[in-house]
C-alpha cells in the first residue's frame, strides 16, 4: 500500500529511507557575515537580506530540489536574526546534575493524562488502524504527542524560517558547530513549502525548526509525514489522522517491532569495570540475556527469556542511586525520536500511564510497552 508523503510523490512501505542527510554548503568554522539590519525595519529587528552566503546556500540548493531560486531569495532575505534561537540551542551548564525523578515528573502528571485520554478517544479510530497496520500501539502515539506538543498545546511561538536561518548562518560559538545539520533542514523547509505552495514566513515552530502536533523537523516531514486519512493534504497541526499515521509510519520505518517490550527489569553488574563496559555502547542494542548474565547483570524473568539485544540503560536519579532498564530495539526505536533515554522513558511511562487508565485497552498493547516489574 502506498501513501501521500508531504513534498512528494507516493512513497512505498518497502522503502527504507535514510534519515537527515546534512549537506554542507559551506565548510564548517568558515566566518560568515552578520545578518544586516534593514532601513524599513524596526530598530531592534535584524534581517539576513541578500547575504552572500545566503544567496550561494539558496542557488545550490534550489539547484538540487528544484525550486526557484530567487523565491527562496527573497523568503529568506525577510528572515530575522534570533538572539533567544541562539541561547537555547547552547548545552545546558556544565556541572548541572540530570534527574530522571525530576524529568518523568514533567510529564507523567494529572492533566497531560486527562488530555491524552481525551486526545485517544477523539483519534481512537485512526489509532487503532495504525496499530493494526504497524503493530505500534496507540498509548505510545498518544505518549509522543502528549511528550513533544502537550496535544498542541505547546506548539513553539518562533518562525520556523527565523530559526533555521539563525542556526544554519549564525550557529551560536561555544558548542559544536551544527550549522550543517540545520542547512540541511533549511533547505528541506524550503523545498517542502514550495512543493506545497506554503508560506514560508507564516509557518511557526520550536527554536529548532520543528512542526505540528508531532514535532517534525522538515526533513523527517517530507520523508515519513502521510496523509492517513485520504484528503489529498497532509496536516500536522490539526488534523488527527495523519499525525497518528504519520508517527506510527515514523516508528515502522526505525524498526518497531510487534508485541515487542521496550524494556525489562535489570540490576545492574556490580564490578564498575563491568558496568562500564555495558553501558558504553549508550542505548544500541548490544547485549544478549547470556551477555548481560556474563557481566553480572540480572534480568527479570522476562529479560531473561528474550532472544535479541538489548542495551544496559542508566537514568541518573541527581544525588540518589541511579535507575537501570535493559532496552530492547523498540526502546531503541524511541530514542530516533529523540535521542535521550530520559525522553524515551518518559514517553513509555506516560503510555503506560495513559493506558491504565483506559480499562479498554487491549492486552496486546499492555504487552507491547509495558515491563513486568516497575524498574523505576
Amino acid at each position: 500500500m502506498t501513501f501521500k508523503v508531504a513534498g512528494s510523490a507516493c512513497f512505498s512501505l518497502g522503502i527504507a529511507p535514510a534519515l537527515l542527510a546534512v549537506h554542507l554548503i559551506a565548510p564548517l568554522g568558515t566566518a560568515l557575515a552578520a545578518p544586516v539590519a534593514r532601513a524599513d525595519s524596526a530598530p531592534d529587528v535584524v534581517t539576513y537580506g541578500r547575504r552572500e552566503d545566503l544567496v550561494a546556500f539558496v542557488q545550490q540548493a534550489a539547484e538540487r530540489q528544484g525550486f526557484d531560486a530567487e523565491w527562496a531569495i527573497e523568503q529568506l532575505a525577510q528572515a530575522r536574526f534570533q538572539p533567544r534561537v541562539a541561547q537555547l540551542v547552547m548545552p545546558p551548564p556544565t556541572g548541572t546534575a540530570k534527574n530522571w525523578e525530576a524529568y518523568r515528573s514533567r510529564f507523567v502528571e494529572p492533566q497531560r493524562i486527562r488530555e491524552g485520554l481525551r486526545w485517544w478517544q477523539a483519534n481512537e479510530r485512526w489509532l487503532d488502524e495504525a496499530e493494526a497496520r504497524w503493530g505500534v500501539p496507540p498509548d505510545m502515539v498518544v505518549a509522543i504527542v502528549g511528550v513533544e506538543t502537550f496535544y498542541g498545546r505547546i506548539m513553539g511561538s518562533f518562525k520556523v524560517i527565523d530559526a533555521l536561518a539563525t542556526l544554519s548562518f549564525d550557529f551560536p560559538a561555544g558548542r559544536s558547530d551544527r550549522s550543517g545539520f540545520y542547512r540541511n533542514e533549511l533547505e528541506a523547509f524550503l523545498s517542502w513549502c514550495a512543493a506545497e505552495q506554503r508560506d514560508p514566513l507564516g509557518i511557526k515552530g520550536s527554536y529548532a525548526g520543528a512542526m505540528g502536533l508531532p514535532q517534525f523537523m522538515p526533513s523527517t516531514l517530507q520523508k515519513y509525514a502521510i496523509d492517513f486519512d485520504g484528503d489529498g493534504r497532509i496536516d500536522l497541526d490539526a488534523n488527527g489522522a495523519d499525525v497518528v499515521g504519520s508517527v506510527a509510519h515514523y516508528f515502522a520505518q526505525f524498526g518497531w517491532q510487534r508485541d515487542l517490550p521496550t524494556h525489562f527489569g535489570v540490576t545492574p553488574p556490580p564490578e564498575l569495570r563491568d558496568r562500564a563496559l555495558m553501558l558504553a555502547p549508550d542505548i544500541v542494542p548490544t547485549f544478549s540475556a547470556e551477555q548481560f548474565a556474563e557481566r553480572g547483570a540480572r534480568l527479570d524473568d522476562a529479560g531473561r527469556a528474550h532472544d535479541g539485544p538489548m542495551a544496559l540503560v542508566m537514568l541518573q536519579n541527581g544525588e540518589a542511586e541511579p535507575s537501570y532498564v535493559a532496552g530492547t530495539r523498540n526502546f531503541y526505536v524511541v530514542t530516533r525520536y529523540n535521542w535521550s533515554s530520559y525522553y524515551a522513558m518518559a514517553v513509555i511511562e506516560l503510555a503506560r500511564a495513559l493506558r491504565q487508565m483506559r480499562p479498554t485497552a487491549s492486552a496486546a498493547s499492555a504487552a507491547s510497552t509495558e515491563p513486568p516489574t516497575d524498574t523505576r
